[in-house]
């Protein structure tokens, strides 16, 4: 029983394996130093991983992410996608993107699949087609999500995914003692996402966070 439950020192060494498995090409390795130049943060590997996994579990064609940051995400989005999806990435730091789009040429991604646009998220998600979207992936400001979430969620079409990075802020969260802004915000969130009847959401423990939520899930059993 023990050797199956583990310690938390074989637990943290496993999380830190984890972490490394899938490991990043070069494209992504000069993506995440440039970001670190910038001073954005991107998702991890294993975060990036994911990504790319849940898109392909949707059978992705269309996605869009607010915070395109230098590329890290987007590119493994792309990757998990359909030959032919479209990632629509919005941020208002225009260097980043220039950033990504040499990103996204490097990684052989061909021009018509990406859509970059520079703006405020709560500006540009009202003019996107609602549950236009199999996934919605923010990695964005905190202070934010009370305009953007509700946003994103709108676009997302029945039986797609909402994706949110930084759900956990790195662990501040479970930290009662924490009473900053951006933390509040980020519980305000977690707790309007878990009581929405209309969504199955869960939190996945790698990076700072994951939130995954399924859209709609519900909405044949509910027209019957």
């Amino acid at each position: 029983m023990s050797s199956a439950m583990g310690s938390s020192a074989g637990s943290s060494s496993a999380h830190e394996w984890a972490a490394h498995w899938m490991p990043e090409d070069d494209i992504l390795r000069r993506a995440r130093a440039k970001a670190e130049e910038l001073g954005c943060q991107p998702v991890d590997s294993l975060v990036g991983a994911t990504l790319r996994g849940l898109a392909a579990s949707v059978r992705a064609t269309a996605v869009i992410e607010v915070g395109t940051g230098t590329g890290v995400s987007g590119t493994w989005l792309l990757r998990g996608m359909a030959a032919h999806g479209v990632l629509t990435t919005v941020d208002y730091e225009a260097e980043h993107q220039r950033v990504a789009r040499g990103t996204f040429t490097e990684a052989a991604v061909p021009p018509q699949r990406t859509r970059v646009i520079n703006g405020r998220a709560a500006d540009v998600l009202t003019r996107m087609t609602p549950a236009g979207y199999d996934i919605a992936f923010i990695d964005a400001d905190p202070l934010d999500y009370a305009q953007v979430v509700p946003l994103a969620r709108g676009l997302v079409r029945p039986g797609g995914l909402l994706i949110i990075d930084d759900a956990l802020a790195g662990g501040n969260v479970a930290d009662p003692a924490r009473r900053d802004p951006e933390t509040i915000a980020i519980r305000d969130m977690m707790s309007t996402l878990r009581d929405d009847a209309d969504l199955v959401a869960t939190v996945l423990p790698i990076g700072a966070g994951l939130l995954v939520a399924v859209v709609g899930a519900f909405a044949d059993n509910q027209s019957e």
